[in-house]
């Protein structure tokens, strides 16, 4: 405003307190004769190119090439796009490329700034890594105008990155994750270098701090390396960041409290070469420590390089408005000039920003004072790496790079029917075998729970993959085990997206702390899927076990089945969610999972002995039609029945079939017909989802017109949305977890929800008897009479402290 005092930004922290003895740990380089006057003029015109095609991308919807004064017709109608952390990303693909170049070293680049697209891609064109993707974006007048005129608008890129983008493994709308999907991407690729660019207020987050750890769960002998970049740039859109109030005194405690070494860049004079040096001596450690690994003499806890980039917020940018710094404060994070298709000062303050950069140096010509042709001029192009494959952009790891498993023949690892096994046990077997077979791209990405979750058998054949433990350390072990599932699956998708295949088993209920990183990874999924160049990738496979149903010993807050629920939201066509009945159904299962494609796959069941229904034969057919007649428990083998209950779930399915056995002797008059759904999705409205059963076959299997009681694992509403639309709904009952639970017995947790087989058998009763008349005479009766048994049995258990002693006993339709 006219008159106000300009607020000052926030200054760089001094370093001139630090000790002498801290400074130590900052790696101290000769920068002054690292790059050429060549190189140093050809970066430099890189970085002004790259950096004219940002801003002008937020702004502009024609005259492009600025070759007239701007006028308000000029500016987009609206202006989206973050220009605040643009230079810094520019600076650091810039040197990228210089690198990669000069050593032919194999990169990939991980932006956690996801909006920070427009500095992605204007780096991309200017390497023309996008139209050999996008055919419309060429290296020309017209590419570069599409490019800007409809970035951020209908028909263009969107403002943040995401699988539209080449070159890119991660969507980065959502903060926190990009260092792990990092570290995720190295593993299994020993030659190749993911530069992962953390910008301040990402690195404010929890799965961040926690992912700086990820370089101790790799193992240098197999797998490449990640190189951090920090970038510290002192802003959020409206606060200051941590790291930016912090001192480099504190930065490098704490780096080097995580345990790499650390390199400051931070001299805006001579910031080219400061990052050139930086780059090469990164490069060069990395080297070190994969040379040590690979001849036989590791480094024991090596230390990483990790750089700590500091640059002005919109640096470049507009440096004053309306009283108010820019440049330097969070007023350019975003739009630093909201209002300049109105305001003739701010229209004036962007024509004076764009020719700053000069742009009419950095395009070919025609000649003379001729048009603008479009195509970076040969300076710039000294900067790109001349092989195109080794071009950020067009890197086959990030787009073709699927290698699909070896799946073993489930049918080996096959149980007795009639017998118990715990569903785990049998898949931990059948893991381990997986792993022999797919020695180097399949991992098993968990939290510390593999062996409570009873999968320990594949640690007979590989162990943990832990560089800081010594009993782990350099053994090729397949297992992750780190105590933070947003770890885990930042790294399950770096790994799934760079070409191979991984593994996340859960407790039940913690699973939901990924809830919106999955929810954000089947976004880029889908968006891959709708480009005709990004080929398959393998699924992402969740286990959740540990389930409500016997987490009665830990208590209510371990009881929460609320996962299944976030991947019913999910696009139909990427989403699969599975509750095989027992051991054999659910190796079918995981073999499937395993040879999917482009999927997020949810597998649950249960750790516990459970009884085994099916022969394998039985399974496999079961599981390929994904819902099926048991009639070993029915009536009649099912035919002409008066009510159908239907279990889904491992341990709910044990309550319908004991629901059914109890039914046969109390009232054998009435004709159960019992179903198990195993592929959850089969219940949808025909065409709600590929698996979805057409009518008629729904009416096969259910009836179309009697008593259906659903006795499910999740949540009521999840089977009442996916039922919604069928005819007939007003037949259906279900009953599932009802959020209630504590500490207490097995049994108690089915009582407690209604899941219990009395409440199964009393429902059926009820309404069987409107089809039967036989039955409905006493069914009052009889119905009441099965829930005080219940009730007997609620008594008994707050009496001994214990269940029923023949209460899990297999029941038998002698």
């Amino acid at each position: 405003m006219p008159g106000q005092q300009i607020s000052q930004p926030n200054p760089p922290p001094d370093p001139s307190h630090i000790p002498d003895s801290m400074l130590d740990y900052q790696v101290q380089l000769t920068t002054a004769e690292v790059l050429s006057q060549d190189e140093l003029s050809d970066i430099e015109k890189f970085r002004r190119a790259a950096n004219y095609i940002a801003a002008a991308m937020i702004f502009l919807k024609s005259n492009v090439f600025l070759e007239r004064d701007l006028t308000f017709d000029d500016i987009k109608p609206r202006l989206l796009g973050h220009w605040g952390t643009c230079p810094g990303l520019v600076l650091v693909y810039a040197h990228l490329n210089r690198i990669i170049r000069k050593t032919d070293i194999e990169a990939v680049l991980v932006v956690g700034p996801g909006h920070g697209a427009p500095a992605i891609l204007s780096c991309l064109w200017l390497e023309d890594s996008i139209s050999p993707f996008w055919r419309l974006y060429t290296q020309d007048r017209s590419g570069l105008d599409r490019l800007v005129t409809k970035f951020s608008a209908p028909g263009g890129f969107p403002s943040h990155i995401n699988a539209e983008t080449p070159g890119s493994i991660h969507e980065g709308g959502e903060l926190g994750y990009a260092l792990s999907v990092a570290f995720g991407a190295v593993m299994d690729h020993p030659d190749l270098i993911v530069a992962c660019i953390v910008g301040d207020g990402e690195a404010e987050t929890g799965p961040t701090a926690t992912a700086w750890h990820g370089y101790k769960y790799i193992d240098p002998a197999e797998s490449g390396a990640v190189l951090p970049i920090l970038h510290v740039n002192g802003f959020k859109i409206s606060e200051r960041t941590i790291y930016g109030c912090m001192d480099n005194k504190e930065l490098i405690a704490l780096f080097s409290g995580y345990g790499y070494q650390v390199r400051i860049v931070e001299d805006l004079d001579n910031i080219d070469q400061d990052m050139a040096a930086s780059m090469e001596w990164a490069v060069d450690e990395i080297g070190r420590i994969q040379r040590a690994a690979r001849s036989g003499q590791p480094i024991v806890k090596p230390r990483w390089p990790v750089l700590i980039m500091r640059t002005p917020k919109g640096w470049s940018g507009p440096k004053q408005m309306h009283g108010e710094f820019i440049e330097g404060s969070f007023h350019s994070h975003q739009v630093p000039l909201p209002d300049a298709k109105s305001s003739s000062e701010e229209l004036a303050a962007l024509q004076t920003w764009l020719a700053s950069y000069r742009p009419y140096e950095l395009f070919h010509s025609t000649g003379g004072e001729g048009e603008i042709e479009g195509a970076p001029i040969e300076d710039v192009m000294r900067v790109v790496p001349e092989n195109p494959e080794k071009r950020l952009g067009q890197r086959r790891e990030v787009y073709k790079s699927f290698n699909p498993l070896k799946v073993p023949e489930w049918t080996t690892y096959g149980v007795k029917q009639g017998t118990q096994m715990s569903c785990m046990k049998s898949v931990g077997e059948f893991l381990k075998e997986v792993i022999k077979e797919n020695p180097k791209s399949f991992r098993i990405f968990s939290p510390d729970e593999l062996v409570s979750n009873k999968l320990d058998a594949v640690l007979d054949h590989s162990g943990r993959n832990f560089q800081w433990d010594v009993a782990s350390r350099a053994n090729g072990g397949r297992v992750i085990e780190i105590l933070s599932e947003h770890t885990c699956q930042g790294m399950l998708q770096g790994y799934t997206l760079t070409g191979r295949t991984a593994f996340f088993p859960s407790y039940e209920a913690f699973l939901g702390i990924v809830h919106t990183m999955m929810v954000q990874y089947s976004k880029f999924v889908k968006m891959a899927r709708q480009t005709d160049w990004r080929h398959d990738f393998g699924s992402v496979n969740y286990l959740e076990t540990s389930t409500w149903a016997r987490q009665e010993h830990n208590g209510f807050s371990h009881q929460n089945p609320s996962f299944i629920g976030a991947i019913l939201n999910l696009k139909p066509t990427l989403a699969r969610v599975y509750l095989p009945p027992d051991a054999n159904c659910f190796l079918s299962t995981v073999a499937h999972c395993l040879r999917a494609k482009n999927y997020v796959n949810l597998m649950v069941g249960s750790k516990q002995p459970s009884p085994v229904w099916l022969s394998p034969e039985e399974a496999d057919r079961h599981c390929v039609a994904g819902a099926s007649v048991w009639k070993f428990a029915s009536v009649d083998d099912g035919v002409d029945p008066d009510v159908v209950i239907v279990g889904i779930g491992v341990e709910v399915t044990f309550e319908v079939i004991a629901a059914a056995a109890l039914l046969r002797k109390l009232v054998p008059n009435l004709r159960v017909r019992v179903v198990n759904v195993t592929d959850l999705m089969v219940l949808g409205p025909h065409g709600s989802h590929p698996h979805a059963l057409s009518d008629p076959d729904f009416n096969t299997l259910f009836t179309p017109d009697k008593h259906i009681h659903i006795n499910y694992h999740g949540y009521p509403i999840e089977v009442k949305g996916l039922l919604f639309g069928r005819p007939g709904v007003g037949r259906i009952t279900i009953e599932g977890y009802r959020e209630e639970g504590t500490t207490t017995s097995p049994f108690d947790m089915m009582l407690c929800n209604h899941t219990s087989r009395y409440h199964v058998a009393a429902a059926a009763l009820r309404g069987g008897a409107l089809q039967n008349p036989k039955v409905s005479a006493d069914a009052h009766e009889k119905a009441t009479f099965i829930m005080h048994i219940a009730q007997k049995d609620k008594e008994y258990i707050y009496q001994n402290g214990k269940d029923p002693n023949d209460t899990f006993n297999t029941p038998t339709f002698d």
